[in-house]
């Protein structure tokens, strides 16, 4: 493990090694901007829909579900983002305290394929919206374009990513407010407030989309607040955190199903644009920025997953800016390839995995939480986790990888997803429960499989 100051002006000299207190600074306000700005984007406007437009809810019962479930998710993210300071190195890396150095490989692939497919759904996303403002851009050019602006900013790294989100989290939150005015201000329709109803199905369908949204960014939390000073604790980072990915994505979310409820038109994007009046233009040129900003966050993410995986077999191995400078490049490359190639529903088809994928990260966030403040304490022994052998923690965890199998195997029979159904999967007809059954389950059995530990000078000690 290299502790030795690497500092750059520019680039982010760091991948997924240990960063030494002499280089942690900031304050924990920036985690409430990154946060925030990163969930006022276009695909949260169009999940907010579902609501009324899937589940058929009215307005007052969509709005209650869609606060619930991101205030429910969110605490599950924020916690996790609290480790970052304590520990100092990503969340993925830290896995190996829970899994063993091997074990941890598992998680690592799972979401490895989660980043890439992200990256790659928004650049063919953002790849459109540009067509649509510059048409004599071909879709496939514009698609080019907008992977390199977002590769570019996730190569600077971790401190251009906190300071465009300082900006756009004001820019895009003033002109999301500034929209849901217009919106209310208009005449609704005679029917606004009659439409739809509230139904047990309907509302607990939507809390789960919004839980499950929170949640699915925790494999990356404390890639964006290892820098901070361990002395900033707890509670300030987890605030800062919950506050601004609950208040971002629930404003988004809100957005999008209020314009499709004043201005029904087939396409989301459409129905905003028509809903917000003489802001529509701007806000899409915001949407646009903030596709390719929050993609750089998913090339981030992804381009540290593959180094973590390399490096647990080169244990000596301290990759710096330079193997993230390739392998971003080569994840832009085959992203892009990728992009160009898949069919007009990639990004339909892509969220519908996602949501299959949850399986695997509900049992691994529960693990991760509760080893981290329940059975350590809030500490860790950073040394072992980059030593060849595992350390303390081992190669693999046998304990943990079961109870994350058990995990997974527990929601097989409630599924309901795109791909597969279980025969348990109707108990409330069309939402898929699965997770809050591993939720419960794991939180039950990890305690009852970890291993007693004592406190030796502020270190554990497997016994």
């Amino acid at each position: 493990m290299n502790t030795q100051p690497r500092q750059s002006t520019v680039i982010e000299n760091k991948s997924v090694d240990y960063v030494p207190e002499s280089e942690r600074h900031g304050k924990s306000i920036s985690l409430f901007t990154l946060w925030f700005c990163t969930n006022i984007a276009p695909l949260a406007v169009v999940s907010g829909t579902i609501a009324t437009a899937t589940f058929h809810l009215s307005v007052v019962a969509a709005l209650t579900a869609i606060i619930a479930g991101h205030l429910f998710g969110g605490v599950f993210l924020a916690f996790t983002s609290a480790q970052g300071p304590k520990v100092g190195i990503p969340q993925l890396v830290q896995s190996r305290a829970q899994f063993g150095r091997y074990g941890s490989l598992l998680v690592i692939a799972f979401t490895t394929l989660i980043y890439l497919g992200f990256f790659i759904s928004n650049i063919s996303l953002s790849g459109r919206v540009i067509n649509n403002f510059f048409t004599s851009l071909s879709v496939s050019s514009a698609t080019v374009i907008g992977a390199i602006l977002s590769t570019v900013i996730g190569i600077v790294g971790y401190h251009f990513i906190h300071r465009i989100n300082k900006v756009g989290a004001w820019v895009m939150g003033a002109a999301l407010i500034i929209g849901l005015g217009i919106m209310i201000s208009q005449p609704l329709p005679a029917d606004f407030w009659q439409r739809g109803n509230m139904s047990a199905a309907g509302w607990f369908g939507t809390f789960c989309i919004g839980a499950v949204w929170q949640i699915s960014f925790s494999p990356y939390t404390s890639d964006y607040s290892r820098y901070l000073p361990a002395s900033v604790g707890i509670a300030r980072p987890f605030f800062a955190t919950y506050l601004g990915a609950c208040g971002g994505t629930i404003l988004a979310f809100v957005f999008g199903m209020m314009a499709v409820n004043i201005a029904p038109t087939s396409d989301v994007m459409m129905s905003v644009r028509h809903a917000t009046g003489w802001l529509g233009p701007v806000l899409m040129v915001l949407f646009l920025i903030n596709i390719i900003c929050h993609n750089s966050m998913n090339l981030y993410g992804a381009v540290l997953s593959l180094i973590t995986a390399v490096q647990t077999f080169r244990p000596a191995w301290t990759p710096g800016a330079v193997v993230r400078l390739v392998v971003s490049s080569l994840v832009l490359v085959s992203s892009v390839l990728v992009a160009l190639a898949a069919s007009q529903n990639f990004v339909s088809f892509f969220i519908n995995l996602i949501l299959a994928l949850i399986a695997v990260l509900i049992p691994w966030i529960v693990i991760n939480l509760l080893d981290f403040y329940y059975v350590n304490k809030q500490s860790y022994d950073i040394e072992a986790i980059f030593r060849a052998d595992g350390g303390r923690y081992g190669l693999l965890n046998t304990h943990t990888l079961l109870v994350y199998f058990f995990g997974i195997i527990v929601q097989i029979p409630f599924v309901e997803n795109a791909f597969f159904s279980g025969p348990y999967a109707n108990l409330i007809p069309g939402v898929d429960i699965s997770w809050v059954i591993s939720l419960v389950l794991t939180s039950i059995t990890y305690p009852l499989f970890t291993r007693k530990t004592e406190y030796f000078n502020n270190k554990i000690y497997l016994k």
